[in-house]
């Protein structure tokens, strides 16, 4: 049996219309397996490729990491400089800062116990002020006790006045208490020099009338409380102008005492009626200061009076002295006369014995003949023998 020969172009099957032959199909078989290897071949060459990339970027990662291992030991090493200078500079500011508020709290604590001193002192002095206030609100209970009653509020009026007048006159010059020609007893009377009469002092206010116009609660009340003081100040004043204003006896004029500034304030302000009616009732409303001065002007009149009493024995002292004065005035004018004299003669014995100075100067340059000759020789020494006579005589007639 022969051998089938094939050829390239021996059909091998029909596919559709179309006769597919063994060279064909060899040739799609080549086809194949060339592109079945050059997938392979690419993928073999990308992976020696991506080896050697990987192999550089492995390489080039390594000299990167050396390099951030030196820069990373580097910058440990100024890092751990840097930090041991933070560390110093911290621990340099913290010292300071330390220091700092240590003297602060020193300084603090200073100036707390001294404020806690002044703060105690302040109590103390608050606390002093509290029991003055207690003291005070004590006696202002008291004097509110003592002014809602009429005779102990005439008393209190009495008590201030009294000691305004004590403390500005003497002993003798005032009277509490003391009866009238009339029966009538004011509250003081003071003696006016010269033998005028006394001049009378009232201390019996009518307070509770004002009380009432400062307690009132509508204006009604306090219209009505105003009337009744009106009412009562134009009788107390009727009443003092009726009994004390006695001629000879007390002055024509009279003071009403008002124990209150403020109260003789609004008297003046919101009463001018009561002040005239006691204007021409020859009655004076005075407060205390306006008592006190008038207390310090009758003490003035007082000490004029007195002067002009011992004006008399003053001018009979000068007389006397002047008299003195004359008489030691003539006897200085004498032992001037004397001094006078007895310098005269010490002049005349001091030119005498510069004379006999003289004269002995001569004779000591001059022989004993020739000092013999001279007439002045004995005639000098008996004038000076008189002149010292004379003067000897003198002295004994001044003794």
């Amino acid at each position: 049996m022969e051998p089938t020969i094939l050829t390239l172009d021996q059909p091998l099957f029909i596919l559709g219309s179309y006769t597919v032959t063994l060279g064909m199909c060899l040739f799609g078989a080549v086809v194949a397996l060339l592109f079945a290897g050059i997938p392979a071949v690419l993928g073999r060459r990308r992976n020696r490729q991506a080896a050697l990339d990987a192999k550089q970027r492995m390489t080039a990662l390594l000299a990167a990491q050396t390099e951030m291992q030196g820069r990373i030991a580097t910058m440990a090493d100024v890092f751990g400089a840097r930090q041991s200078e933070l560390n110093q500079s911290i621990s340099q500011r913290i010292d300071g800062m330390t220091h700092r508020l240590g003297t602060s709290i020193t300084e603090q604590t200073k100036a707390t116990h001294e404020n806690l001193r002044r703060l105690q002192e302040r109590l103390a002095v608050i606390d002093t002020a509290q029991t003055n206030i207690q003291s005070l609100a004590k006696d202002m209970a008291g004097l509110q006790s003592i002014l809602s009653n009429k005779q102990t509020r005439g008393a209190f009026g009495q008590s201030r006045m009294e000691t305004i007048i004590a403390d500005g006159l003497p002993m003798g010059a005032y009277a509490f208490q003391t009866t009238l020609s009339n029966g009538s007893r004011p509250d003081c009377t003071i003696r006016m020099p010269n033998g005028q009469p006394a001049l009378v002092i009232d201390a019996k206010f009518p307070l509770e009338g004002w009380n009432a116009i400062r307690s009132a609660q509508n204006p009604e009340a306090a219209h009505q409380a105003q009337q009744q003081f009106r009412r009562d100040m134009e009788v107390h004043i009727r009443d003092i102008s009726g009994k004390y204003l006695i001629p000879g006896e007390t002055q024509d004029t009279a003071f009403l005492f008002v124990p209150s500034e403020s109260i003789f304030a609004e008297i003046h302000e919101h009463f001018e009626g009561i002040v005239q009616k006691a204007h021409r009732s020859r009655i004076v409303i005075v407060s205390p200061s306006l008592l006190m001065l008038s207390i310090q002007v009758i003490q003035s009149i007082l000490r004029d009076a007195r002067m002009r009493e011992q004006a008399h024995l003053i001018q009979g002292e000068v007389i006397r002295l002047m008299e003195d004065l004359t008489r030691l005035d003539d006897r200085v004018r004498k032992l001037h006369g004397h001094f006078l004299t007895t310098q005269k003669d010490v002049d005349d014995i001091l030119t005498s014995s510069e004379k006999l100075k003289r004269r002995g100067t001569r004779i000591e340059a001059l022989d004993l003949e020739a000092a013999g000759s001279s007439p002045d020789a004995k005639a000098e020494p008996k004038s000076f023998d008189n002149r010292v006579g004379q003067l000897k005589l003198r002295v004994v007639d001044e003794d």
